[in-house]
C-alpha cells in the first residue's frame, strides 16, 4: 500500500518541545476539545522532505496542552528531534458530521459572496479561521474577481451572517456589507 500524500493529510497538531527526560513531549493540538488528538492514531509528521509514522502510545492532558510519549523514543535528546514538527493525520479518518457543520478545512479555499442591491458581489475567499471563544471568525482574503483588495473579518454564525454553504460549488453566501 502507498504511504498517503501529504494534500491528503490533515494537520491535527504540533509537537511543542519535549515535557521531561523520558521520551515525553508537549503537543498543541488544533483538535476540539483537545484530547481528541489522542484519539486517532495513523499520525505523521514531515521531516527530510518525507513522511514519517509516529505512535504516540499514550497521553494525557497537562495544564492547557497536551503531553504524550512517542514510542521508542526514551530520553529527552530524541524527542527533541520531533520539536516544532506538524502531526498529520489521514484525511478520511475524521467523524461524519451532522448536516450543517463543517470541519475548518472544508471552508478554507470557499469564495464568499454578499448580496447588495446591484446584485450578488464576490468578497474574497477564506484563507483561515479564528477561534475568539464567543464564535469562529472567518478571514477572507481578496482573490480574482473580488471587488477589492481587503481582507475581512466576518463572524461565522449559521442563520445570521452566514446564509448558506454550497459545498459543491465552494461558495459561501453571507449577510454582511462590502464596505465592512
Amino acid at each position: 500500500m502507498s504511504e498517503p500524500a501529504a494534500s491528503d493529510r490533515l494537520v491535527i497538531g504540533r509537537i511543542t518541545g519535549c515535557y521531561g527526560i523520558k521520551g515525553w513531549v508537549k503537543i498543541h493540538s488544533y483538535t476540539e476539545p483537545m484530547e481528541n488528538f489522542l484519539d486517532f492514531g495513523g499520525w505523521m509528521v514531515e521531516r527530510r522532505g518525507g513522511l514519517e509514522a509516529v505512535d504516540f502510545d499514550v497521553g494525557r492532558r497537562q495544564g492547557k496542552g497536551l503531553v504524550a510519549h512517542i514510542r521508542g523514543v526514551d530520553d529527552r535528546n530524541q524527542a527533541e528531534a520531533f520539536h516544532g514538527l506538524e502531526v498529520s493525520v489521514e484525511g478520511g479518518v475524521l467523524p461524519e458530521l451532522e448536516e450543517g457543520d463543517y470541519y475548518w478545512h472544508q471552508l478554507q479555499g470557499m469564495q464568499v459572496w454578499c448580496g447588495t442591491e446591484n446584485g450578488q458581489v464576490l468578497l474574497g475567499e477564506v484563507d483561515y479561521l479564528i477561534e475568539t471563544g464567543a464564535n469562529d471568525v472567518l478571514v477572507i482574503k481578496p482573490c480574482e474577481g473580488s471587488i477589492d483588495q481587503r481582507e475581512r473579518l466576518i463572524p461565522w454564525l449559521p442563520g445570521t451572517t452566514v446564509r448558506q454553504v454550497d459545498e459543491a460549488a465552494k461558495r459561501i453566501e453571507v449577510d454582511w456589507f462590502p464596505e465592512d
